[in-house]
Parts: structure tokens; sequence; C-alpha cells
């Protein structure tokens, strides 16, 4: 199986990247850039350039949900464009309500579901932004409106990205903060990516494990 990693930043799968030098079989790795934007056209290139047979988003995220403890990994079953749209006085017209398009995209990932270490993970409904929360009316407003469990800034374009490629898809946040007024000095990034870059290195030895018994 040909499988495309993509993250954000470098930062965010740095010892993933160290683990896998002494792996005995090659992985694809593309850092896409922070946003929607960097992101989008940087997979649209990497897509066009070969056949993948999936693509693993991987990176950290901010919860709504504050039982989710800071440094759990989990998996996001559904990831909204929550921006898409336009705004109708007190009202948002999402970009479906419009008639123009959907905002909403869905993971495709039958083929890792019942790997050990995929099958255990909560998964959960996440929103892709433009700026991340920090103000509390805005946090109100999106939670209101759209209940999401945590944030990201990338993850439904690779939805998106894989829906029109026809690819399996599969995106894994661990949770390095809550979403809240901004205040660093809570934030677990650290820990969030100790645990993100353990579950990734089990999840590619799942992945190549399932393939050589297969054969």
């Amino acid at each position: 199986m040909n499988l495309l990693i993509t993250a954000a930043t470098e930062f965010e799968i740095a010892p993933f990247l160290e683990d896998i030098k002494s792996k005995p079989f090659e992985i694809d790795v593309l850092i896409g850039g922070v946003g929607m934007v960097a992101m989008a056209y940087a997979l649209g290139r990497k897509l066009s350039e070969k056949k993948y047979d999936a693509v693993i988003n991987i990176g950290i995220a901010g919860s709504f949900d504050k039982t989710l403890a800071l440094g759990s990994v989990v998996r996001v079953k559904s990831d909204v464009f929550s921006e898409l749209g336009a705004q109708n006085d007190q009202s948002f017209l999402s970009i479906d309500d419009m008639g123009f398009g959907a905002s909403v995209f869905n993971e495709n990932a039958s083929p890792f579901l019942n790997l050990p270490s995929v099958i255990n993970l909560k998964s959960v409904k996440s929103i892709t932004v433009n700026t991340v929360h920090g103000n509390q009316d805005s946090i109100d407003w999106i939670s209101e409106r759209l209940n999401p469990e945590i944030e990201n800034m990338e993850g439904a374009v690779v939805f998106y990205a894989a829906q029109q490629s026809d690819i399996y898809s599969l995106q894994i946040r661990s949770i390095s903060n809550f979403v809240e007024k901004r205040d660093r000095s809570n934030w677990q990034i650290d820990l969030a990516i100790n645990n993100l870059n353990n579950w990734l290195i089990e999840f590619v030895s799942d992945v190549y494990q399932k393939i050589i018994i297969e054969k």
C-alpha cells in the first residue's frame, strides 16, 4: 500500500521522521504548511505526481471538549470548513445552504479501522479554520452552530483532496490545548507531539505488518 503521510509542520512529526530512517520500508511524507491554502497547494501537487492508496493527515489540535485530556490522540471522523459561506446579518449561511457546494467531508478509512493502533481511538467531529478560536463569544457561537469537538487548520482539505482523488483517508490529531482564551502556558504541545508520534510509529508498523501477513 502506498501511503502518504501529511502534516503541516516538520516539528509535529520529527520523532517519526527520525524513527523511519531505521525501518526497512519507504514511506512518503509531505510537510504541507500551516493552513488550508498551503496544504491544498502542496497536497494537490503531490497527488498529481504519484498515485497513492491513502493519505494520512497527522497533527495537533485544540479541543472544545474539556473531557478530552491534553495529549489524547483522537481520530477525526468528519471535518467541516466552518467559515466557508456568508454572513446573513446575525446568522450564517454555509456553502451548502447557498447551493454552491459542500462544507462537510468524512474520512474514508475502511482498510485501517480494525488495526490495533486505530480500533480503540475515540472518533470526533472537527472543524477546519483559518483563525483558531481564542475569544469566548466566537467560541460560544461556533459551538452553538456546529458543536465541534476539536479544531484544526488543514484537515478538511485533506479529506476533500482524498475524495476528489478517490483514495482512502485518515486524520489523527493529538490534543495540545483546550479552545479558550489564548494562554500558551496551559498548552501541552510536547506531550501531544510525543503521544502523536508514538501512535504514528505504531500505526505504520501495523499497516506494513498487515501487508506482510496478507502476502
